[in-house]
């Protein structure tokens, strides 16, 4: 199984431009799974809740998760995105899975960071394992990392592979996420975003540097 990760600089509301430049990545990959960052089709620094609202989209009936449904089917790919999901007038920091069959399943972000609590209501999907034939993998999305039940809980649960869209601008997760793979027997998959974003007076530097761990640490 060829498994892998797309680092990507999106830019913030271009949602068509940074799909489409995804679906490229993707086309060219030649990958069973692939995992997109956080957050990856709208950019990360919302400046308020209705700004998140006006961008987010319906799962599966969203634009962008009809688009990843077209481009699985196309190359035969399954892939786990992190999008902003809208659910009656909520916003969830989701990463919805799909594949060569279409739409699998959605996971939300159970542990915000920092004044994402302001945008985006906690997740209530608890920890789930998809099953995508020759691998079940869960999900966790960015800060969730910090919390080794979560990790836990998928390996309990059977998973095979923990992919980690994230958009990381610490430099501590990449380092742990060695460790939740030795001590829970796992494979990790962590996509984190590139590239600088300035909103709203802040700005954040995107750490990159995203991974495929093993069981062994490697």
């Amino acid at each position: 199984m060829k498994i892998g990760f797309i680092q990507l600089n999106p830019k913030f509301g271009e949602i068509e431009n940074n799909v489409e430049k995804a679906i490229s990545y993707i086309e060219n990959a030649n990958a069973d799974l692939i995992v997109l960052p956080e957050l990856f089709n709208t950019g990360y620094l919302f400046l308020n809740f209705k700004e998140a609202l006006e961008l987010a989209e319906k799962v599966p009936d969203g634009y962008t998760t009809k688009k990843l449904i077209d481009i699985a089917k196309k190359t035969r790919t399954f892939i786990v995105a992190g999008i902003a999901e809208l659910y009656e007038n909520k916003v969830y920091n989701s990463a919805v899975i799909v594949g060569p069959n279409g739409y699998i399943g959605t996971y939300r972000k159970a542990h915000l960071f920092y004044k994402e609590k302001e945008i985006f209501t906690p997740g209530n999907t608890g920890f789930k394992v998809f099953d995508i034939g020759e691998a079940k993998i869960g999900v966790i999305i960015c800060f969730d990392w910090c919390f080794p039940e979560a990790a836990r809980i998928l390996a309990l649960k059977g998973a095979d592979i923990i992919c980690h869209p994230a958009n990381l601008v610490l430099p501590y997760a990449q380092k742990v996420m060695l460790a939740r793979s030795i001590e829970n027997r796992v494979y990790t998959i962590t996509a984190n975003r590139i590239g600088t974003e300035s909103r709203g007076g802040m700005t954040l530097n995107f750490t990159g540097m995203s991974q495929i761990t093993s069981p062994k640490m490697e």
